[in-house]
């Protein structure tokens, strides 16, 4: 198997879920997941913050259309303008975070993990377990978690071609992600075996994923 990631063109037929071809007889899906979208509009879009943001704006043309001569009573629709907007917007990045989530497969296999990604165009990334140099985990208090991955080659992945599914702020060199997913802890054991395994090495040898206390948020 070639030991690059890469990434294949759109397909119109999964010969499996979130596979583009039939995996080789030597090759066995251990875990296979989405994001989970609540939490992705929550820690990726930042749904929240959003949400608090518009709550302002409202509060605020309410407050200057109280303070004119005639008060609510003749600038109510510049006040329900505002929240209709709002709401509108909110949706539009609910709807985001969900078509991110449910149109994204994640499948770890004992050679690779295989993102299958994109809303519009639906891309697939291979990355053989011998090409990752590191991965991390961090943690939300709802069990969901990311785990980023560093690649070790000299072989780069966009970032615009990744995101969301990849690791903020790491422009010069990507960092392909899994966001949201559930059971992170679990899921990123399953990887580090499956890691293991595949390089020969041992746990002393390879960058383990580790959960620091400092990658465990309460929000």
């Amino acid at each position: 198997m070639n030991q690059k990631a890469h990434q294949s063109a759109e397909y119109e037929f999964e010969a499996a879920l979130g596979l583009p071809e039939p995996l080789p007889q030597d090759e066995v899906i251990l875990w296979q997941g989405a994001p989970n979208w609540i939490s992705m509009a929550k820690h990726v879009f930042r749904l929240q913050w959003l949400s608090l943001y518009f709550a302002v704006i409202v509060i605020l043309q309410l407050i200057s259309v109280s303070s004119n001569e005639g008060g609510l009573a003749a600038g109510w629709s510049s006040v329900a303008l505002a929240f209709f907007l709002a709401v509108v917007g909110l949706l539009l990045v609910g709807l985001l975070a969900y078509w991110s989530a449910t149109t994204t497969m994640y499948t770890l296999t004992n050679r690779r993990i295989v993102m299958r990604v994109g809303i519009v165009l639906t891309v697939t990334f291979n990355l053989p377990y011998k090409t990752l140099g590191s991965a991390d985990l961090k943690l939300y208090k709802d069990g969901t978690g990311d785990i980023p991955m560093q690649i070790a080659t000299e072989d780069k992945i966009a970032f615009f071609h990744l995101w969301p599914h990849v690791r903020p702020w790491r422009l010069a060199k990507p960092e392909p992600m899994m966001r949201c997913v559930p059971n992170a802890k679990v899921v990123a054991a399953i990887l580090t075996e499956a890691w293991m395994a595949s390089t020969g090495l041992s746990k002393m040898e390879v960058q383990d994923i580790q959960v620091a206390q400092a990658g465990v948020q309460t929000a």
